[in-house]
C-alpha cells in the first residue's frame, strides 16, 4: 500500500483549510452580490481564464452538464441562498459534510449499493444530529434563534444533497474513464452554472440588485475570485489526484478537518455563536463521520 508523501499531507491540508473557511468567504462575497450573482461571479472565476488553456476532458459531455447543474447551480445555490436567508458559517461548514450520507442513500436507491454495518450506524447518528438541529428552533432565547432559520438549515441540508448528487456522477464518470483529467474535469464543468445563475439572478433578483455587477465591493470580488480559483479550482483537482493516488477509505478522513476550520473560522473571523443544541447537532455528526470512516477491520 502506498504511504503518504510529504506532499499528499500538504495538499490535503490545503484542501482542509481552503474548504474549512470556504464559508467564512461566502458570507463575505454575499455582501455586494446576492446569491446568484455570487454563484455566476464564483464559476466565472473558476473557469476563466483557465478554460482558455485547458482540454476538454476525456469524457462524455453530459458529465460535464450533470455535474455543472448539480454541483454548481445545485449544491451552491442552496448554500449561498441559505447563508444570505439565515445561515452560519459556522454550522454550514458541518451541515454540508452530511453530503456522506446523502451520497450513500443516493448510492444505495440509484446503483443498488449496499449499505455497510458503518454507513448504518453512521446514517443513525447522523438522523440524531438531524434532530438535535431541529431542536435548536425549541431555544426561546432571541441570541440563539437569530442567526439560524429553518429555511436556511433546511436549503443547507437541500445543497448537502445537491453535492451528493454530483459524487454519484463523478463516480460514474471515474468508470467511463479512469484516467480523465481532474483539472481538465473541475474547470470545464465550470461553466455549466454561469448561464443557469445569471437567468435566476435575472428573474428572481430584485431590479434594484442588477447592478451590483458594476458596484461591487473589492472584499466580495475578492471573494468570488477566491472561491472560483482556490475553492474550486485548486482544491477539487488536489482533492481528486489524491484519490487517484490513494484508496478512498484513506483519503476520506481528511476530510473531518473541513468542519472544525470552518466551525473555527466562523467563530473567530465572524463572531458566530454555536447553541447548546447545534454543539450537539455537531457531536453526532463528526461521529458519524469518524464511524463511516473509520476501516472495516476495526
Amino acid at each position: 500500500m502506498k504511504s503518504f508523501s510529504t506532499r499528499d499531507y500538504l495538499a490535503a491540508l490545503i484542501v482542509i483549510v481552503i474548504w474549512g473557511i470556504n464559508f467564512v468567504v461566502m458570507k463575505y462575497g454575499l455582501q455586494s452580490f446576492t446569491p446568484f450573482q455570487l454563484g455566476a461571479a464564483r464559476y466565472f472565476f473558476a473557469a476563466f481564464p483557465l478554460i482558455l488553456f485547458v482540454a476538454k476532458p476525456a469524457l462524455p459531455f453530459k458529465f460535464v452538464v450533470l455535474y455543472g447543474l448539480f454541483q454548481g447551480v445545485g449544491q451552491f445555490g442552496f448554500v449561498f441562498t441559505a447563508l444570505h436567508v439565515g445561515m452560519t458559517a459556522a454550522l454550514a461548514s458541518v451541515l454540508m459534510q452530511t453530503q456522506v450520507f446523502f451520497t450513500a442513500i443516493i448510492g444505495w436507491a440509484v446503483m443498488r449499493e449496499q449499505l455497510s454495518r458503518q454507513q448504518q450506524v453512521g446514517l443513525v447518528l447522523a438522523a440524531l444530529a438531524i434532530v438535535c438541529f431541529g431542536m435548536h428552533f425549541t431555544d426561546l432565547a432571541p441570541t440563539a434563534l437569530a442567526s439560524v432559520t429553518v429555511l436556511g438549515f433546511l436549503l443547507c441540508l437541500c445543497g448537502a444533497s445537491l453535492w451528493a448528487a454530483s459524487n454519484i456522477v463523478a463516480r460514474k464518470a471515474q468508470g467511463a474513464n479512469p484516467d480523465y483529467s481532474a483539472l481538465n474535469f473541475v474547470v470545464w464543468t465550470s461553466i455549466i452554472p454561469i448561464v443557469p445563475f445569471v437567468a435566476l439572478s435575472y428573474v428572481f433578483d430584485a431590479p434594484s440588485s442588477r447592478g451590483n455587477w458594476f458596484s461591487a465591493s473589492l472584499v466580495s470580488i475578492g471573494a468570488a475570485a477566491f472561491l472560483g480559483l482556490l475553492g474550486s479550482s485548486l482544491a477539487y483537482t488536489l482533492w481528486t489526484q489524491l484519490l487517484k493516488r490513494h484508496s478512498a477509505n484513506r483519503v476520506a478522513p481528511f476530510s473531518l478537518g473541513v468542519p472544525v476550520v470552518g466551525l473555527a473560522a466562523g467563530m473567530l473571523l465572524l463572531a458566530e455563536q454555536v447553541s447548546r443544541w447545534q454543539w450537539a447537532g455537531i457531536t453526532f455528526v463528526i461521529a458519524a463521520l469518524g464511524v463511516s470512516f473509520l476501516p472495516r477491520s476495526k
